[in-house]
C-alpha cells in the first residue's frame, strides 16, 4: 500500500494524545499525579493539538474535506464512522476532566466521573483506530490479531513518554513513572517483534489460481496487461518497499521507538539533565513511530495487485 504521509502524521500524532490523555486521567483519578492548573492547562492543552493536528492531517487525505463530517453518520457499520464518533466523545470527556485541573481542586463530582468516562473513550478510539486496518480482510499484513493491540498500546506508550516529560518539567514526576513507562515501550517492542515474525513467516495463501478457482488447472498467467498507464489503483494499492530496505527501516524503528527512550528513561540523572532525557526520548519515540507507521504501510500487500500480475499476496 502507497505510505500516506497525512494517515502517518494523523495516527502518530492523534495515538500521542490520546495516550496523553488517558494517562492525565487514570493518575489524576488515582491522586498520583497533582491535579495542579499549569500541569493541566499544558498537559491538556498538548493532547488537545496533538489530537487536532491529526486529524487536520487527516483531512488532507480526503478527495473533499468538507464532507468529512457525513463519515459520522455510518457508525453502525464503518469502523472509521465510529473512530470520529469516539474520537468527539473523546474530547467532550476530556474537556470536562481538564477543567478539574484547570480549577485546581481534587476530582470530584463531575470531574471525577469525566476521569474513566475520559480513560474509556481514549481506549474506544485507539481500539477503532486499529480495526480500520484490522477488518480489511483483503490485506493479509493487517488483518492480523495482533494490529489492534499494537495500536494501543504504542498510542498509550507515547503519550505515558509525553506525561514523564511535562511531570519532570514541573517538578512533580510520580514514584515509578519512569519505569512504568518503561515498561509499556518493552511491551509495545515486544507486540511488534511478534507481528513481524507472524507476517514474515505466513505463507501468501492469495494468488491468481485461488482468486480464479482454476489451480487445479494449472499457473495462472495474463494474456495482456490489465492497462497501458498506471492508474489510481496501481498507485495506491501496489506500492512495493525492498526487503532488504525494510529490513533496514525495521532495526533502526526498533532502536528509535524503543531501545533509545527506554535507555534513556532509566538513567538516574538529576533534575536538569532528566528533563532533557526525556525529551530526546520524545523526539526519538516520535521519529522511530513515524517509521513504524510507515512501515505498517508500505508492507502492506492488497489483493487486487493479482488482477496486475503480482504472484501472490
Amino acid at each position: 500500500m502507497h505510505p500516506a504521509y497525512s494517515i502517518i502524521v494523523f495516527t502518530t500524532a492523534s495515538g500521542a494524545g490520546l495516550g496523553l490523555l488517558f494517562w492525565l486521567a487514570l493518575l489524576g483519578l488515582l491522586h498520583a499525579l497533582p491535579v495542579e492548573r499549569w500541569l493541566g492547562l499544558c498537559g491538556f492543552g498538548l493532547a488537545f493539538a496533538l489530537i487536532a493536528a491529526g486529524l487536520l492531517a487527516s483531512a488532507a487525505h480526503l478527495g473533499r474535506p468538507e464532507r468529512a463530517w457525513r463519515a459520522l453518520s455510518q457508525w453502525r457499520t464503518s469502523w472509521l464512522s465510529r473512530e470520529g464518533v469516539m474520537m468527539a466523545a473523546t474530547c467532550v470527556a476530556g474537556s470536562l476532566l481538564a477543567l478539574g485541573f484547570l480549577v485546581g481542586q481534587p476530582l470530584d463530582g463531575f470531574t471525577a466521573l469525566a476521569a474513566p468516562l475520559t480513560m474509556l473513550c481514549c481506549a474506544a478510539t485507539l481500539y477503532a483506530t486499529g480495526m480500520i486496518y484490522a477488518s480489511l480482510r483483503a490485506i493479509r499484513q493487517w488483518h492480523q490479531p495482533l494490529t489492534v493491540p499494537i495500536y494501543i498500546v504504542l498510542g498509550l506508550s507515547s503519550g505515558a513518554l509525553l506525561l514523564n516529560l511535562l511531570a519532570r518539567i514541573f517538578g512533580m514526576p510520580p514514584p515509578g513513572l519512569a519505569v512504568f513507562t518503561g515498561g509499556t515501550l518493552i511491551a509495545g517492542c515486544c507486540l511488534k517483534w511478534a507481528y513481524w515474525l507472524r507476517i514474515d513467516g505466513e505463507a501468501r495463501t492469495f494468488s491468481a489460481e485461488t482468486a480464479t478457482g482454476l489451480g487445479p488447472r494449472g499457473k495462472v498467467r495474463l494474456l495482456e496487461p490489465p492497462h497501458t498507464q498506471p492508474n489510481f489503483i496501481m498507485r495506491e494499492m501496489g506500492y512495493r518497499v525492498a526487503r532488504k530496505h525494510a529490513e533496514r527501516l525495521r532495526k533502526i524503528c526498533l532502536l528509535l521507538t524503543f531501545a533509545l527512550p527506554t535507555a534513556l528513561l532509566l538513567l538516574p540523572l538529576k533534575v536538569g539533565a532528566g528533563i532533557l532525557a526525556a525529551g530526546l526520548a520524545c523526539l526519538s519515540a516520535g521519529a522511530g513511530l513515524l517509521i513504524e507507521r510507515w512501515l505498517f504501510f508500505a508492507e502492506a500487500e492488497h489483493v487486487s495487485m493479482l488482477y496486475y500480475g503480482r504472484d501472490a499476496a
